[in-house]
């Protein structure tokens, strides 16, 4: 990865080997048509399955979304062919329990609770699970669901320390997570001139996706 590639990406959690290869190839191609890469992931799933994870800016994704990212990525994936045998395209979006990426996920969804992994133990640990205290230019502060005897009830991750961290389904993360996605959708549709009561394709907050064979 280049410096300028890695400038591109705001990610501050990304892939490796093979899904790093296919990430810089698909970025581009999304960031061209209004959306933006959450994840890829190369499977064993059904044979192979590429799993393509975005979203547009306001974090919305529709159905149609998804077909229309799918039909956008597959060419470039022919032109470089990174994956050697015959795949699935997957192509979704990150779902209301999300994976959170970059810096800006954490700002969004404070207050929510996340499972985490680290890649170097912080705080004598590598696994957290709590709740979003709030989140700066540096890392996470995270409230302990359930501290351990003598721990302290937050603690600090620096976000160059984490290696996976995702939101927990609860009842108060699906509401609030409907809730931005309508804001969202009909602040799309008024940019769009749209009428607000406009059928649009795709559930609010669910996960879309689409599949082909490559």
């Amino acid at each position: 990865m280049t410096a300028t590639e890695t400038d591109s990406d705001d990610r501050i959690i990304r892939e490796s080997g093979i899904d790093a290869r296919i990430a810089l190839i698909v970025q581009p191609v999304l960031r061209a048509i209004g959306f933006r890469l959450v994840r890829v992931h190369l499977t064993g799933q059904n044979g192979l399955t590429l799993q393509i994870m975005a979203e547009r800016e306001d974090g919305t994704m529709t159905v149609e979304d998804c077909e229309e990212v799918s039909r956008a990525v597959s060419p470039a994936l022919d032109v470089d062919d990174p994956i050697e045998k015959a795949y699935h395209l997957e192509v979704s979006s990150p779902g209301i329990d999300r994976p959170l990426v970059r810096k800006s996920d954490f700002a969004t969804w404070t207050g929510h609770l996340v499972k985490m992994e680290t890649s170097v133990l912080v705080a004598d640990r590598k696994r957290f699970k709590g709740k979003i205290a709030e989140s700066d230019a540096d890392g996470v502060l995270i409230e302990r669901d359930k501290a351990a005897y003598g721990e302290e009830p937050t603690v600090r991750v620096p976000y160059d320390a984490i290696a996976e961290a995702r939101l927990i389904l609860t009842d108060d993360l699906i509401r609030d997570a409907l809730s931005k996605d309508n804001r969202a959708r009909k602040e799309a549709k008024k940019r769009r001139g749209e009428p607000e009561d406009t059928p649009e394709g795709g559930e609010a907050g669910a996960e879309d996706e689409t599949e082909q064979e490559m």
